[in-house]
């Protein structure tokens, strides 16, 4: 299943959404969207779980949640 992330601090780095989605079950992918020009994050990133129970669990246990200052937004990406 793969699932948005919105609303990421600016400096939220690819091995913190990793290690906070691996606590709910196994990521094979995360990727964090960064601008082209500036290589910096643009506050949003997706994260690939091949469980689906797994991935639910990790949705519904962090979105809202607080991550460096900024309440996260997680749901299925379209």
């Amino acid at each position: 299943m793969k699932l948005l992330v919105r609303n990421l601090s600016r400096s939220t780095t690819e091995q913190e959404l990793r290690i906070l989605f691996s606590a709910h079950g196994t990521v094979t992918e995360c990727s964090l969207v960064l601008d082209q020009v500036t290589a910096k994050s643009k506050g949003f990133a997706f994260v690939i779980m091949p469980n689906e129970a797994e991935a639910k669990t990790a949705l519904t246990s962090l979105h809202e949640t607080r991550v460096a200052k900024n309440k996260i937004r997680v749901k299925v990406a379209q």
